[in-house]
């Protein structure tokens, strides 16, 4: 990776990439940490190198209110003038098959102690219901959509939208419309 890199500096491949942090078109889009959606999804909702901010989460989720992704709305809503919020989840999701008690077995052959797990549920940490996913894509969205929406820091003009999409098309499905639940 590094010899492609210094051979993609030195050729100056940047250059075509060059945008400006403010652009045109000025949303945040929350969507899966998917690999099939990094190119699929910017052409399918038409977005250029620079017309938005894409926040990468397991599952498009907006777990916390106060989590990283929710912050990372707040930044590009104050500091880099989105004004349209786009939760984008996808059909054919892992999140949608996840078995929390599998995946914790799996840390646990990966060296991560029992007492270390026993410690954190003990302190009020919920491993399995902090790795559970979702059983439906449609559902999780508007939950999304519903913990950005309702945040006490964001502005109550920015409409926020819910989507999912075909990761083996591009179709979009409108969940949520923002524009028909933005409050003035």
């Amino acid at each position: 990776m590094l010899h492609f890199n210094s051979e993609f500096v030195e050729k100056k491949e940047f250059e075509k990439y060059k945008a400006s942090r403010f652009k045109d078109r000025k949303m945040v889009v929350v969507t899966c940490m998917d690999s099939r959606l990094t190119d699929l999804l910017p052409r399918a909702l038409n977005i250029k190198d620079g017309n938005s901010k894409i926040i990468k989460d397991a599952g498009a989720i907006v777990l916390h209110p106060f989590g990283s992704v929710m912050r990372s709305v707040i930044v590009a809503v104050y500091e880099l003038n989105a004004d349209e919020v786009f939760v984008v989840g996808h059909h054919d999701c892992g999140m949608s098959c996840i078995d929390p008690g599998e995946t914790i077995n799996k840390m646990k052959e990966n060296g991560i102690s029992s007492e270390t797990i026993d410690t954190l549920e003990s302190s009020g940490i919920n491993l399995q219901q902090w790795l559970h996913g979702f059983d439906s894509v449609e559902d999780s969205v508007k939950g999304s959509v519903q913990t950005v929406k309702n945040h006490p820091l964001l502005p109550k003009h920015i409409p926020v939208h819910g989507l999912v999409i075909d990761p083996e098309t591009g179709k979009l499905d409108l969940i949520v419309d923002g524009y028909k639940h933005k409050e003035s």
